[in-house]
């Protein structure tokens, strides 16, 4: 039979499970970075085609606004979830 320490095992165990928590968070906090700066290229692309289809001249600037509030609420939304896993 093999010899198995608890001392060996529990250490890779450990080992492992801080090496994922690690690149959860590398995950979770660059998904953060990329949220507003998202938000605000969809929000102004819409608002750009929305604005050639109609033949108007305001709504690019609306649709900047709404990306950019969309983009900070998701922003504080992701940033107090972090928090809380933490």
């Amino acid at each position: 039979m093999p010899d198995v320490s608890p001392d060996k095992s529990d250490k890779s165990g450990e080992s492992n499970n801080e090496e994922t928590n690690v690149w959860r968070q590398i995950g979770r906090y660059s998904n953060l970075g990329m949220i507003l700066p998202a938000a605000v290229v969809a929000g102004l692309l819409i608002g750009a085609l929305l604005d050639r289809w109609l033949k108007t001249s305001w709504i690019t600037l609306v649709g900047l606004l709404v990306g950019c509030v969309v983009g900070f609420t998701e922003l504080i939304r992701g940033a107090m979830r972090a928090g809380k896993d933490s």
